[in-house]
Protein backbone atom coordinates (compact mmCIF):
# COMPACT_ATOMS: atom_id res chain seq x y z
CA UNK A 1 0.00 0.00 0.00
CA UNK A 2 1.35 3.48 -1.05
CA UNK A 3 1.62 6.08 1.63
CA UNK A 4 1.83 10.00 0.86
CA UNK A 5 3.72 12.15 2.65
CA UNK A 6 2.23 15.65 4.34
CA UNK A 7 4.87 17.76 2.55
CA UNK A 8 3.03 16.62 -1.14
CA UNK A 9 0.03 17.97 -0.19
CA UNK A 10 0.21 21.98 0.36
CA UNK A 11 -2.02 24.87 0.00
CA UNK A 12 -2.74 26.39 -2.94
CA UNK A 13 -2.31 30.41 -2.36
CA UNK A 14 -3.85 31.30 -5.61
CA UNK A 15 -7.56 31.34 -7.67
CA UNK A 16 -7.94 30.43 -10.80
CA UNK A 17 -10.54 32.90 -12.12
CA UNK A 18 -10.77 31.35 -15.62
CA UNK A 19 -14.16 29.12 -14.49
CA UNK A 20 -15.61 31.89 -12.84
CA UNK A 21 -14.86 34.30 -15.76
CA UNK A 22 -16.50 31.48 -17.97
CA UNK A 23 -19.71 31.03 -15.68
CA UNK A 24 -19.94 35.03 -15.76
CA UNK A 25 -20.23 35.75 -19.38
CA UNK A 26 -22.92 32.78 -20.63
CA UNK A 27 -24.94 33.69 -17.34
CA UNK A 28 -24.73 37.71 -18.85
CA UNK A 29 -25.48 35.95 -22.17
CA UNK A 30 -28.78 34.03 -20.57
CA UNK A 31 -30.20 36.59 -19.14
CA UNK A 32 -29.38 39.15 -21.99
CA UNK A 33 -31.40 36.98 -24.49
CA UNK A 34 -34.13 36.17 -22.04
CA UNK A 35 -34.59 39.54 -21.07
CA UNK A 36 -36.76 40.56 -24.02
CA UNK A 37 -38.98 37.67 -23.35
CA UNK A 38 -39.64 38.97 -20.00
CA UNK A 39 -41.49 41.97 -21.09
CA UNK A 40 -45.70 42.51 -20.84
CA UNK A 41 -46.42 39.69 -24.02
CA UNK A 42 -49.40 41.26 -26.40
CA UNK A 43 -47.42 43.40 -29.07
CA UNK A 44 -49.31 46.37 -29.94
CA UNK A 45 -48.99 50.01 -31.72
CA UNK A 46 -49.91 52.21 -28.77
CA UNK A 47 -51.30 55.98 -30.31
CA UNK A 48 -48.84 58.45 -29.72
CA UNK A 49 -49.97 61.91 -27.50
CA UNK A 50 -48.41 64.74 -26.49
CA UNK A 51 -50.36 64.04 -22.53
CA UNK A 52 -47.79 64.53 -19.09
CA UNK A 53 -46.29 61.24 -18.37
CA UNK A 54 -47.97 59.71 -14.95
CA UNK A 55 -45.03 59.98 -12.20
CA UNK A 56 -46.91 56.92 -10.35
CA UNK A 57 -49.07 54.66 -11.68
CA UNK A 58 -51.45 53.04 -9.13
CA UNK A 59 -51.59 49.22 -9.35
CA UNK A 60 -54.35 47.78 -11.83
CA UNK A 61 -55.70 45.62 -14.42
CA UNK A 62 -54.60 45.97 -18.24
CA UNK A 63 -56.76 45.34 -20.58
CA UNK A 64 -55.19 44.88 -24.44
CA UNK A 65 -56.77 45.24 -27.57
CA UNK A 66 -54.75 44.05 -30.02
CA UNK A 67 -55.02 45.67 -33.76
CA UNK A 68 -57.87 42.34 -35.03
CA UNK A 69 -60.12 43.39 -31.71
CA UNK A 70 -58.99 40.23 -29.43
CA UNK A 71 -59.09 41.44 -25.94
CA UNK A 72 -56.48 40.06 -23.24
CA UNK A 73 -56.61 41.01 -19.39
CA UNK A 74 -53.44 41.16 -17.93
CA UNK A 75 -51.72 39.01 -21.44
CA UNK A 76 -54.81 36.33 -21.36
CA UNK A 77 -56.96 36.21 -24.03
CA UNK A 78 -60.69 36.38 -23.03
CA UNK A 79 -64.15 36.32 -24.95
CA UNK A 80 -66.74 39.24 -24.84
CA UNK A 81 -69.10 36.83 -23.58
CA UNK A 82 -66.86 35.95 -20.46
CA UNK A 83 -65.04 39.39 -20.34
CA UNK A 84 -67.30 40.82 -17.23
CA UNK A 85 -66.26 37.40 -15.12
CA UNK A 86 -62.90 37.31 -15.85
CA UNK A 87 -62.40 40.69 -15.10
CA UNK A 88 -63.73 40.31 -11.68
CA UNK A 89 -61.59 37.42 -11.29
CA UNK A 90 -58.91 39.66 -12.16
CA UNK A 91 -59.91 42.70 -9.93
CA UNK A 92 -60.00 40.84 -6.87
CA UNK A 93 -57.06 38.86 -7.07
CA UNK A 94 -54.79 42.03 -7.72
CA UNK A 95 -57.09 43.44 -5.00
CA UNK A 96 -57.68 46.48 -7.30
CA UNK A 97 -60.42 49.12 -8.77
CA UNK A 98 -58.36 50.66 -11.61
CA UNK A 99 -58.24 49.41 -15.25
CA UNK A 100 -55.71 50.36 -17.90
CA UNK A 101 -56.43 50.23 -21.49
CA UNK A 102 -54.00 49.53 -23.95
CA UNK A 103 -55.45 49.65 -27.54
CA UNK A 104 -53.56 49.13 -30.95
CA UNK A 105 -53.94 52.47 -32.92
CA UNK A 106 -55.63 50.13 -35.64
CA UNK A 107 -58.46 49.22 -33.20
CA UNK A 108 -61.59 50.82 -34.13
CA UNK A 109 -63.29 53.85 -31.56
CA UNK A 110 -66.55 51.35 -31.44
CA UNK A 111 -64.46 48.28 -30.11
CA UNK A 112 -62.96 50.60 -27.87
CA UNK A 113 -66.16 52.37 -26.59
CA UNK A 114 -67.27 48.86 -26.34
CA UNK A 115 -64.68 47.45 -24.01
CA UNK A 116 -65.18 51.63 -21.91
CA UNK A 117 -68.99 51.00 -21.62
CA UNK A 118 -68.49 47.16 -20.25
CA UNK A 119 -67.00 48.64 -17.57
CA UNK A 120 -68.65 51.61 -16.68
CA UNK A 121 -71.52 48.81 -16.33
CA UNK A 122 -69.58 46.91 -14.08
CA UNK A 123 -69.36 50.22 -11.58
CA UNK A 124 -65.73 50.40 -12.12
CA UNK A 125 -64.87 54.54 -12.39
CA UNK A 126 -60.86 53.86 -12.43
CA UNK A 127 -60.29 54.21 -16.42
CA UNK A 128 -57.21 54.81 -17.69
CA UNK A 129 -56.03 54.81 -21.30
CA UNK A 130 -51.95 54.25 -21.80
CA UNK A 131 -50.78 55.48 -25.41
CA UNK A 132 -47.05 56.49 -25.99
CA UNK A 133 -45.28 59.64 -25.66
CA UNK A 134 -44.27 61.33 -29.19
CA UNK A 135 -40.95 61.28 -29.83
CA UNK A 136 -39.80 65.32 -30.22
CA UNK A 137 -37.01 65.91 -32.04
CA UNK A 138 -34.70 68.42 -30.90
CA UNK A 139 -33.90 71.51 -32.53
CA UNK A 140 -30.04 72.68 -32.85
Amino acid sequence: MRRFRRENFGAMSDINIANLVDVVLVLLIIFMVSAPLLQSGIEVDLPKTRSAAIDQQAEGVVITIDNKGGMYINDVWVRLDNFENALHTEMQAKNTNNVYIRGDSAVSYGVAIQVVAKLKEMGIDGIGLVTSPIESKSRK
